[in-house]
């Protein structure tokens, strides 16, 4: 039967009408997918990586750039500045992010016609790159074909590919071609490097050094020259240093910019390859503090990515101050005594390994370093002995101190329930196992016995008294011929005690590179190093680490953070008013010794009667001051392995060092001396670690009475307007 035709009209229209709505509903379904798609990779771009891409931004709009930003002074306690920077004028050229080698070349090309550059630093690989520059053409075709074909053979980048065939070129270039640079030619190649030797729109220094007047108005009145484009006149900074004290620190200069080994570090820190650094000391320690804070610039652009207009964003400023704990008049003061003794100590007999010498005055209570004083000797070109400034040596140079640590082999003795206060041991020479003898200095006939308690102990410097506190400490009696048992932890809880006063450890003074000194091998053989390290004849200790020690013990058992660094402020305008203040340094307890105060006044009684009691070892030096102080000298017996090549080498010597502090009843001082190899004859020990210890002593009071009095020659920094 058939369908009536309006019927399958109205069949037709049903079924087109049902696909039409199917295939809409796939579109709408699609374009709500796409929608869907669209949304969340917005909600990502935007929410996920939001942040990275708005550095991007930042960092392609507003760039750093290196200007010239004088760094902070450095000023010591009494605002004398020590370290300044002078003015200087400088032509400097900035590459546009467009900028060609070639256009760079043209400019280069001109500016030589107005100044004078000095050649010395081209190298042969600049004059070699500078030629193919310039005979681009006749360079490329000493390169045979055959060659070419070779290299293009090997299986690496097509980078490394160019490299070796630049080097082919740079190979087959003849002394005869690159002597036909002339002297010209050399100065615009000098101008060249410096302009390529950085960044885009960080300002390249093309001259900084000897820029006549003639030289800067030239260029200045060119500056809208568009041959000249890139090129600008400024005033530079040279860092210029009042005093030869070493720790002070050194910075790069613009031509040596950042050191090769923390270049990554620092790029990573916003600054350029030509920044200036700190590169050793205070200079290095408080780099953040002491560079400036750089322009800020965003790079307006057309649509063809070209800089159009750079607009100033932040114009940067001038690197923070820093003040000192140091006088500096103190510290030339006492650089004198040391200096002159030193001197002295040459000139005299068995001195032939006599070359440093070293003071340390801190406070106990506050940390702060007083002076810092290190000299060493040296010869010049014409052999003329001269004395150089060491001051680095006080906290990096370490050697065996001697008796100067006995007030830490007491108090470790007390601590450990080896010793008690008031406790009488008797001073005899020991002959232990394998015929070996430890005696005193004060007694060293065999079989004489002196009975001493632990205040003489301290005042006569008996060795005997700490090596039977060792003894005690280790389980270990006293026996004729006999033998010592020793282990791995007797040694350390010797050695974790020294610790707490400073021996051994980094004292944790704002300087880099801190010594800790070396640690004696334990030796299951060799028992006897025990009782050398009670008497400080076995490891070894900075005169910073000696100073922090006797500080530790004038200050009650609290153990001082040592800084060099008081203040913290902002950039001064003139150089003579210092700006306000960002930072004081604070004292910093590190630890207290684990000592009774009791304990410790025992001690410090003992280091008293060093200085004025009837066997006192210092009494001769220290009996008449008209200041009280105490203290403890020391000498250790070493041999010289600093130079296999000396015919002293493994030969017996000694060093000296002297530690105190005044006044007795309430420190403000503390000191350290120390002078290695002071004598190549061991039965004649100069006194100059005394004599330098007396003579600081008086100088520091000295000074002190003076300035409480009015010194016209000290000028008292002026306060910041916040300040007043």
């Amino acid at each position: 039967m058939n369908t009536p035709p309006k019927r399958r009209v109205a069949l037709a229209k049903a079924k087109l009408k049902s696909h039409t709505i199917f295939r809409m509903n796939i579109l709408f379904f699609a374009i709500f997918l796409l929608f869907s798609v669209l949304i969340l990779r917005l909600g990502y771009l935007q929410i996920v990586k939001g942040e990275d891409y708005a550095r991007a931004l930042a960092r392609t709009e507003e760039v750093p750039v290196n200007t010239s930003v004088p760094r902070g002074r450095i000023y010591d306690s009494e605002g004398r500045v020590q370290v300044d920077n002078h003015p200087v004028n400088a032509i400097t050229y900035t590459a546009m992010q467009t900028t060609k080698r070639d256009e760079m070349l043209e400019v280069a090309t001109e500016l030589a016609k107005l100044i004078e550059k000095d050649t010395g630093k081209v190298s042969l690989r600049d004059k070699q790159d500078y030629y193919i520059l310039l005979n681009t053409e006749s360079a490329s075709a000493k390169v045979t074909d055959e060659e070419r074909a070779a290299v293009a053979s090997e299986d690496i980048p097509e980078k490394e590919k160019q490299r070796k065939i630049d080097a082919l070129i740079r190979e087959k270039i003849t002394e005869e071609e690159l002597a036909s640079l002339s002297k010209d030619d050399l100065e615009v190649l000098a101008i060249y490097r410096e302009m390529t030797s950085g960044y885009a729109l960080s300002p390249q220094i093309i001259k900084n050094k000897d820029v006549t007047p003639e030289e800067f108005a030239r260029v200045s009145e060119r500056l809208t020259d568009p041959k000249l484009k890139g090129v600008n006149t400024v005033t530079d900074w040279e860092r210029t240093k009042k005093s030869d004290l070493t720790i002070l620190g050194s910075t790069t200069t613009p031509e040596q910019g950042i050191p090769a080994d923390e270049l990554d570090y620092y790029l990573a820190r916003d600054y350029s390859r030509n920044d200036r650094v700190g590169t050793s000391f205070l200079e290095e320690q408080y780099e953040e503090v002491l560079q400036g804070q750089k322009s800020i610039v965003k790079n307006l652009t057309d649509k063809q990515g070209r800089v159009t207009e750079t607009v100033l964003v932040d114009e940067g400023k001038a690197g923070r101050d820093l003040v000192l704990t140091v006088d500096s008049e103190m510290q030339n003061a006492l650089e004198e005594i040391v200096e002159s003794k030193l001197l002295e100590l040459k000139a005299g007999p068995n001195s032939q390994l006599v070359r440093d010498a070293y003071l340390v005055m801190m406070d106990p209570a506050t940390g702060s370093i007083l002076s810092l004083v290190g000299k060493r000797l040296d010869t010049d070109e014409q052999g003329r002995r001269i004395v150089l400034d060491h001051s680095y040596g006080a906290f990096t140079a370490a050697y065996p101190a001697g008796s100067v640590v006995k007030g830490a082999t007491v108090l470790t003795g007390y601590s450990q329930g080896a010793l008690d206060m008031g406790q009488v041991m008797i001073d005899e020479p020991l002959q232990l196992g394998r015929g070996l003898i430890k005696r005193s200095l004060f007694n060293r006939t065999l079989f004489n016995r002196v009975p001493v308690d632990d205040l003489e102990a301290l005042e006569r410097s008996s060795n005997v008294y700490m090596f039977k506190i060792a003894m005690a400490m280790s389980g270990n009696t006293y026996q004729y011929n006999g033998g010592l048992a020793v282990t791995p932890e007797e040694f350390n809880v010797m050695r974790n005690s020294f610790a707490q006063f400073g021996l051994g450890v980094q004292t944790g003074i704002d300087l880099p590179n801190e010594g800790k000194g070396v640690t004696g091998n334990y030796s299951a053989t060799e028992p006897g190093t025990f009782l050398d390290l009670a008497i400080g004849q076995y490891d070894t200790y900075t005169t910073l680490q000696l100073a922090q020690y006797i500080s530790t013990i004038a200050n009650d058992g609290y153990r001082m953070k040592p800084h060099i660094v008081k203040e913290i402020r902002e950039a001064s305008v003139d150089g003579e008013t210092l700006g306000p203040l960002v930072t004081s340094v604070g004292s910093e307890v590190l630890n207290r010794i684990n000592n009774s105060q009791t304990e410790i006044d025992r001690v410090k009684e003992g280091m008293r009667r060093v200085y004025t009691g009837t066997h006192g070892t210092a009494r001769a030096y220290f009996s008449d001051t008209p200041y009280t102080a105490a203290g403890k000298t020391g000498t250790a017996e070493i041999r010289y392995y600093d130079d296999q090549d000396s015919p002293f080498y493994n030969e017996a010597s000694i060093n000296t060092a002297h530690v105190g502090f005044a006044p007795y009843d309430n420190p403000e001082v503390a000191y350290a001396v120390f002078i290695p190899y002071i004598t190549t004859d061991t039965s004649k020990v100069p006194p100059a670690s005394n004599q330098i210890a007396r003579a600081a002593l008086d100088k520091y009071f000295e000074l002190k009475n003076r300035n409480a009095e009015g010194n016209p020659n000290i000028i008292k920094p002026a306060l910041s307007t916040e300040e007043k």
